[in-house]
């Protein structure tokens, strides 16, 4: 759906070739080198033309690929909106972010979080007092922003939570810093109908709905998150001209893969660098699809 339309046959049916392999991805289709564990997960190998080699730096020839230009497009929201590097895990993504925005000018501000448990009567107070606010704040969920957020102006972010959705502030809106204050981020967004506009993002309460803690969380920061790169979960419904795929391990879940390669919006856009078991770049790598939920589903809805 993402694809463009060529201007040529040749490239119209190089985009056709393109998308029949993505959906044989999300269908599980892909011939297979071996199956694993799961009779659900197998390895195959990927299209040449998509896989990026690396040796000694793998994250930061990812970022040279998809952030070609750096220092030429800093502070251009079209540069920024254009791109990411996707990747499973939130620990990977965290990774990529700070070794980008430290390429960035400017000061580094650095927002902290007020973590609290939520109020449990007075009965609870000794139950409460075992749990040190440094502990609190070392919690990281996956429906949470973490503790700490550094920033500089013109990093691009991407709300985290719906705030209002009339003016497209909604879950997932990519956006770009464009002043910190004290109480509040201006962030100026960078995609979707209201594009250019730009809003004080302030700080909310976020409380999570399942945690395997006995207790009840709370969390006030700003809700927002440095998106150079994001997980590969967080960017369904992201379309980008310049994808990077970094998997340092295989994805997990069902139809990951396949969310992963459909963000782009045309074949020259993709680049994949997978790190294998003997820790180097490696052209295969695992897909997880479970056939079994496409069972008697009409053919009108697939469509």
């Amino acid at each position: 759906m993402r694809l463009q339309t060529g201007n040529s046959d040749e490239q119209n049916k190089e985009i056709s070739e393109f998308s029949d392999w993505q959906l044989r991805v999300g269908d599980g289709n892909v011939t297979p080198i071996s199956k694993k564990e799961h009779i659900s997960e197998v390895l195959f190998k990927l299209p040449g033309q998509h896989v990026l080699h690396s040796e000694e730096t793998p994250i930061q020839d990812l970022i040279d690929v998809v952030y070609p230009d750096f220092d030429k497009n800093i502070g251009s929201p079209k540069y920024f909106s254009s791109r990411a590097i996707l990747t499973p895990t939130n620990a990977v993504v965290d990774d990529i972010n700070y070794a980008i925005l430290d390429k960035l000018p400017g000061q580094t501000h650095t927002f902290y979080s007020q973590d609290s448990l939520e109020d449990q009567g007075v009965d609870d107070n000794d139950f409460d007092e075992s749990f040190p606010i440094e502990y609190l704040n070392s919690l990281n969920m996956p429906c949470i922003p973490k503790h700490e957020l550094k920033i500089k102006i013109g990093t691009p972010v991407m709300l985290m939570r719906n705030l209002n959705q009339i003016n497209g502030l909604c879950n997932g809106t990519r956006m770009m810093v464009t002043g910190c204050k004290k109480n509040s981020i201006e962030c100026q967004i960078m995609c979707g109908s209201n594009i250019g506009s730009k809003h004080l993002i302030p700080r909310i309460e976020m409380i999570p709905t399942e945690t395997p803690w006995p207790f009840d969380f709370k969390r006030t920061r700003f809700p927002l998150q440095i998106c150079f790169a994001m997980t590969i979960n967080k960017s369904q419904g992201q379309s980008l001209d310049t994808v990077g795929i970094f998997l340092p391990r295989p994805v997990f879940c069902h139809g990951q893969l396949y969310v992963a390669i459909s963000r782009v919006t045309s074949a020259a856009g993709l680049h994949i660098l997978v790190i294998g078991e003997d820790g180097k770049s490696s052209d295969t790598t695992s897909n997880v699809v479970f056939q079994e939920v496409f069972y008697n589903i009409p053919s009108v809805v697939r469509c």
